[in-house]
């Protein structure tokens, strides 16, 4: 065998390796930046406000239970403080989440996210359009407990394991599809998914962000519309999904992350 042979034998050995070696870190790391809820210790319990209707009810305490099996956050239902479920005004300290029937606005669900501190989320609103969600192919419950699962996913911080619709699923509601019950389903988290969150949550912060206060100008702003939202800085409708960012004064941040029906 020639040095040339042997040595491209190697060269191949070792990109194996390193791909081997590396699969899962690349594969978990799905953090939406590194935003995260100030906390003290860990598990913490953070409330989702249920503003929806009784159709969404089990979809919603069924995304709570398969969240709260991390094991550096637990999630629970309580009453909702949104108000009107369209605007979905959101409350200090808390996720609300909220379903109407929003029009068509070309999106399935929407999670927004309130930043303070440069990086601590401080509140949070998850909102499912029924526009699409009582029509073929997004009433089915494989769907509706997808997009459920997902859009409360991104209010602790995760961003999408991946955003190809058309490749074979992840096993993951953190990953896109078009076939939500697959197999394998995408209806709920998985390991991956829970790796995510111990490494967003591995730390402990001096303070919480869990219950407290914004001020009020920040916290109660309506922010249901598209042109509220602020600039664009990442992804497309083509493609699926768009971030977007709203900035005020003091380092406050809101952040709109959109899943666009196909």
């Amino acid at each position: 065998m020639s040095k040339y042979t042997c040595r491209r034998l190697l060269i191949i050995s070792l990109i194996s390796t390193l791909v081997t070696g590396f699969a899962v870190i690349v594969y978990a790391n799905h953090s939406w930046g590194t935003y995260h809820w100030a906390r003290t210790s860990n598990p913490f319990t953070l409330k989702l406000g249920d503003n929806v209707t009784s159709t969404w009810d089990a979809y919603l305490n069924e995304a709570s239970n398969d969240w709260t099996q991390s094991s550096v956050m637990n999630t629970t239902v309580v009453a909702g403080q949104a108000g009107n479920p369209r605007r979905c005004r959101a409350t200090n300290g808390r996720v609300e989440v909220c379903n109407a029937a929003y029009g068509q606005t070309g999106w399935l669900g929407v999670a927004q996210i309130w930043i303070t501190g440069g990086t601590h989320i401080t509140q949070g609103t998850v909102k499912v359009n029924d526009t699409y969600h009582n029509n073929p192919p997004y009433n089915s419950p494989a769907y509706r407990r997808f997009v459920m699962c997902q859009e409360v996913g991104h209010t602790f911080g995760l961003d999408h394991q991946d955003e190809v619709f058309a490749n074979p699923n992840l096993g993951s509601c953190m990953d896109y599809t078009n076939d939500p019950d697959g197999p394998p389903s995408n209806e709920h988290p998985n390991q991956h998914d829970y790796d995510q969150l111990v490494t967003i949550y591995s730390h402990l912060d001096s303070t919480t962000t869990v219950g407290q206060s914004l001020p009020a100008a920040i916290a109660n702003l309506d922010l249901s519309e598209p042109h509220q939202w602020g600039r664009l800085i990442r992804g497309s409708r083509e493609r699926g999904k768009s971030i977007y960012v709203r900035e005020f004064a003091g380092g406050h941040k809101v952040f709109t992350i959109v899943t666009w029906a196909r």
